[in-house]
């Protein structure tokens, strides 16, 4: 993949340039504030983005703004943010759009297999939302939320899914069966209102409904 770095720190976009660039993917711009990103992306628009959520000037929010503006302006530019905190109100807001998102906390980068995998999913066209993250927007859902149709088990099939787990890595998790795992995934399609003529979608969908009733709490 064509991909776009963008973090302050210099010694962490090197690190993760030189991972990625042994993986084979083509690092065609490196850059240390937001604004250095929206113009890189406007002038080479790259397979995929990784940012900083905190940046320059303020180092509060203008990585995960940028990110969002991206999404915005190019649709097909994946963006994968990393954060040491999570910002509720712009991690819901972020993560309530179409696949190829991402959201990792930067603790999550040192564990290498797992940050790989989390950059061909999101890459791809996919999700990749840290468990604490998901775990966090999940406290914070509204009490109305359909979510509480849910039974746990489902809940924890859903925040699987939330992870990018696909149905055979659920079944490994929890130790069982395809055939149980779909069960638990239909009656969480079922539970929260989901059409069943948007077969591929479903599993987004279902993901982002209570991303969407966190945004609206907050």
């Amino acid at each position: 993949m064509r991909i776009t770095l963008a973090d302050d720190s210099a010694l962490l976009r090197e690190s993760i340039a030189q991972l990625l660039t042994a993986e084979g993917h083509e690092i065609i711009d490196s850059v240390g504030t937001a604004t250095e990103l929206l113009a890189a992306v406007r002038v080479r628009q790259p397979d995929l983005v990784i940012a900083d959520v905190r940046m320059p000037p303020d180092h509060i929010d203008e990585g995960i703004r940028a990110a969002m503006e991206i999404r915005s302006r190019w649709p097909g530019v994946a963006v994968l943010v990393l954060s040491q905190y999570i910002e509720r109100r712009y991690a819901t807001e972020f993560l309530t759009g179409t696949g190829g998102i991402g959201y990792l906390l930067k603790d999550r980068v040192s564990a290498i297999d797992a940050f790989l995998d989390a950059i061909e999913r999101v890459g791809n066209g996919g999700t990749a939302f840290d468990p604490e993250v998901v775990r966090q927007l999940l406290l914070h859902s509204r009490a109305e939320s359909p979510l509480n149709r849910l039974t746990e088990r489902e809940r924890t099939v859903l925040t699987l899914m939330a992870e990018g787990h696909s149905n055979s890595a659920i079944c490994d998790e929890l130790y069982i069966t395809r055939s149980a795992v779909e069960k638990h995934i239909n009656a969480i399609f079922t539970k929260l209102d989901l059409p069943p003529g948007a077969a591929h979608n479903r599993r987004v969908l279902a993901i982002l409904e209570y991303l969407r009733a966190d945004a609206s709490d907050t």
